[in-house]
């Protein structure tokens, strides 16, 4: 893959909030889950669980995504991941520590995104939801109270005719600095 076919994938990838009633198969999803996973972490500490809940237990979840009328697409997304914060490693958490930077955090920024764009790559459709109830959310999974999960992808076959959106992102120049 070079530049240019990169670039295709990031301007085709969008938070799709219209899926498809087109089930996307559980071997997809568990492939798009297993590349996603390749993500750098700092140490290698790689601190999540991805939790890929579909059928049933899908709608108990998407309800905890759907308080005061948010997300109501999430109920026709063939699946949701639940991205939960793990502990990173010794050498991780010191680091942190010493660079007072939260490394964690920026792990499961960068495991999400390779998500959606290994999703996208796959031809599925995906939206990072921040809006939930996390104590419900908890719940409905089975985790224990002590447990962050701060991120939710939605996973499923956009809608038919689903428009890709233009892109608008600032000007290179004023958002890059060059120092030489």
């Amino acid at each position: 893959m070079d530049l240019k076919e990169l670039e295709q994938l990031y301007l085709k990838r969008q938070s799709c909030r219209s899926f498809s009633d087109t089930v996307v198969p559980d071997e997809l999803l568990r492939e798009i889950c297993r590349i996603a996973l390749l993500a750098p972490s700092a140490c290698n500490a790689q601190p999540w669980k991805l939790y890929l809940v579909t059928g049933e237990r899908k709608n108990a979840v998407a309800a905890c995504l759907q308080e005061l009328g948010m997300n109501k697409f999430a109920s026709k997304a063939s699946a949701l991941v639940a991205v939960t914060e793990g502990k990173s490693n010794l050498t991780a958490r010191a680091g942190a520590k010493l660079q007072d930077n939260e490394f964690t955090r920026n792990d499961l920024g960068i495991l999400t995104a390779h998500l959606v764009l290994a999703a996208e790559a796959a031809g599925v459709g995906s939206c990072i939801i921040g809006w939930r109830n996390e104590e419900k959310l908890r719940a409905a999974l089975g985790l224990k109270w002590d447990v962050r999960i701060p991120e939710v992808v939605a996973l499923g076959y956009p809608e038919e005719g689903c428009v890709i959106r233009e892109k608008r992102r600032k000007p290179l120049d004023e958002v890059l600095i060059e120092i030489k």
